[in-house]
C-alpha cells in the first residue's frame, strides 16, 4: 500500500518561511514524479513544484519560482517543498503526488497517489 503523509504546515506571518515534507512509503519511487499541489477555497487544486524521484530536473509553477524550491532526500524516501517569502495568495491545503506515467507535470489527472494535505496560512 502506497502512503504519502504531508507535513510542516502552519500559520506564518507574510514574507516567512515554511518547509513542507511528503514521506513516502509502501513501494520504491524510482521511476516516479512527484508534485506538490495547493488547493485555495474555491480554486482549482494547482500544481506549485514537481522533481524526478532519480534525476535533477524540477519544474516550478510561475507564481512560486524564486521563492519555493523542491528537493528530495531519497534516503529518506522524502520530498521537501522549501517556501521562502509567503504571500497571502500562497494561504491553501498542500498535497504531495506520485506517478509514474507521463503527460504534462501540472496536470492533477495523471497522478496515481495522494496525501492527505497539510495546510499552509500566511497571515498577519
Amino acid at each position: 500500500q502506497v502512503q504519502l503523509v504531508e507535513s510542516g504546515g502552519g500559520l506564518v506571518q507574510p514574507g516567512g518561511s515554511l518547509r513542507l515534507s511528503c514521506a513516502a512509503s509502501g513501494r520504491t519511487f524510482s521511476n516516479h514524479f512527484i508534485t506538490w499541489f495547493r488547493q485555495a477555497p474555491g480554486k482549482e487544486r494547482e500544481a506549485v513544484a514537481g522533481i524526478y524521484w532519480s534525476g535533477s530536473a524540477t519544474y516550478y509553477a510561475d507564481s512560486v519560482k524564486g521563492r519555493f524550491a523542491i528537493s528530495r532526500d531519497n534516503a529518506k524516501n522524502t520530498v521537501y517543498l522549501q517556501m521562502n517569502s509567503l504571500k497571502t495568495e500562497d494561504t491553501a491545503v498542500y498535497y504531495c503526488a506520485a506517478r509514474s506515467g507521463g503527460g504534462r507535470w501540472s496536470d492533477r489527472y495523471t497522478y496515481d497517489y495522494w496525501g492527505q494535505g497539510t495546510q499552509v496560512t500566511v497571515s498577519s
